[in-house]
């Protein structure tokens, strides 16, 4: 079963099309990390799956049930982002325990182990916490829930990096233990490269490309050489990305679907490989200030005027 359908999703702030015609499916029980760059849509996608928002056309689906106004996606979903807010009254603890009441999954061990393991103290409240704590108390909720559809919008805001890693490895050995389906938005998409199973890129409110982790891993290439020697090579390739790395050479980024031969001679012609990460690539791809430009380029023209 699908846990996830979307046939031509259009929503619109004001004039603005946050989602254009966005054809989504996921199915049930995976880790699927929705990367792309601010603006994307990926904030409105979300909370029109947990039905915290109303499409204005198209097909959303979630387990079969648009989720808009519908109880059972409600009872079967939980939305986490930065911005969660809980009643002032209660302590953390008191929090978790009506947690209880909310999700029929909820594991309230779990809830408390990683609640002590964090450091919390049960008199505190969320609203006193630091912009870290608060994520790492967010993300205790969305674990514990075990919701069929558990969504993270960017839940790591604020966390060092060794809270990052715990959470990656708690959300990894619950879900292990306990499959469902795990929506995750993020900036650190490099971080999460042995944790997802598929990653969706949006662009301009539109899936740009959905595939599993392993396929975006290997989906390209770099090259390193001589302009004068890449050039040839480079034509009628998919680029990316390119830059020119000094006075003759250049770094270019392509399609990886050259064959065996053609990589052999390439390297006989003294150009040199490379691997480009995941996170790398959604930046190339969805870079709309062209492919040799980057922020250099606004030093580069400020010193010639």
């Amino acid at each position: 079963m699908k846990a996830i359908k979307c046939k031509d999703l259009i929503k619109r702030y004001r004039r603005k099309k946050a989602l254009d015609n966005l054809n989504l499916s996921i199915e049930e029980n995976r880790i699927v990390g929705l990367a792309g760059r601010n603006g994307a849509g990926k904030t409105t996608l979300m909370k029109i799956l947990a039905g915290l928002l109303k499409e204005q056309s198209g097909i959303v689906e979630v387990y079969g049930r648009r989720p808009f106004n519908n109880l059972f996606v409600s009872a079967n979903t939980i939305y986490i982002d930065d911005q969660m807010n809980f009643p002032s009254p209660l302590t953390l603890i008191e929090i978790l325990e009506e947690g209880q009441r909310f999700y029929y999954n909820w594991d309230h061990e779990l809830a408390l182990s990683l609640f002590n393991y964090f450091g919390f103290h049960p008199k505190q409240r969320h609203n006193e916490l630091s912009k870290g704590k608060e994520s790492t108390f967010n993300m205790i909720v969305g674990l514990a829930s075990r919701s069929p559809l558990t969504i993270f919008d960017e839940p790591t805001t604020g966390m060092d990096a060794a809270v990052r890693k715990d959470f990656y490895r708690a959300l990894l050995k619950d879900y292990l233990n306990h499959p469902r389906t795990i929506l995750l938005s993020t900036h650190y998409l490099e971080e999460m490269e042995d944790l997802l199973e598929e990653v969706v890129l949006m662009h301009n409110g539109s899936i740009f490309f959905h595939m599993p982790m392993d396929d975006l891993k290997t989906y390209s290439i770099g090259l390193t050489g001589k302009r004068t020697v890449l050039e040839p090579w480079a034509q009628e390739k998919e680029i990316f990305y390119t830059h020119d790395t000094g006075v003759d050479d250049r770094y270019l980024v392509i399609k990886n679907n050259l064959s065996d031969k053609e990589v052999e001679d390439m390297k006989q012609a003294g150009i040199r490989f490379s691997p480009v990460s995941a996170s790398d690539l959604c930046v190339y791809v969805t870079d709309e200030k062209g492919r040799e430009r980057g922020v250099d380029d606004v030093f580069n023209r400020s010193a010639d005027r």
